[in-house]
């Protein structure tokens, strides 16, 4: 069972959740997934097709573990460029509703200087309780 936590009187976030209790009987920590495919090849350059191949190697990992979108309760960006994430957040969010549905679990955006894989332009890790 999932339950968005809103503290009493803070406005309801749009996109994510400020914190989700979670009561279930197995967690699932998913390392972090980068915009490249099952071949460890990178199909585009652009920042919200490969965060888009991240959400879609996320979801892998999950159905994994008979798990889904709605299982997670935390997720993690690492992302390089900020400026891409800013102009591209109309697209950021259709592509992410898209594959992960409208379930917006606690997120996090961290801005990192580089990623492990020179090409990588967006990392996410996700816990998830099912």
């Amino acid at each position: 069972m999932h339950m968005t936590l809103l503290p009493e009187g803070w406005a309801r976030p749009k996109g994510y959740a400020n914190g989700v209790l979670v009561r279930g009987s197995e967690t699932i920590f998913v390392g972090g997934q980068i915009g490249w495919n099952a071949d460890c090849v990178f199909e585009s350059t652009d920042f919200t097709a490969q965060l888009r191949q991240a959400l879609l190697n996320v979801r892998a990992v999950l159905a994994s573990a008979q798990a889904g979108p709605e299982h997670v309760a935390r997720m993690t960006w690492y992302i390089t460029d900020r400026q891409a994430y800013l102009d591209n957040l109309r697209a950021i969010g259709a592509a992410y509703r898209e594959v992960m549905g409208k379930h917006f679990p606690a997120m996090s955006v961290i801005v990192v200087s580089a990623l492990v894989e020179a090409q990588a332009l967006v990392e996410i890790e996700v816990t998830a309780v099912k």
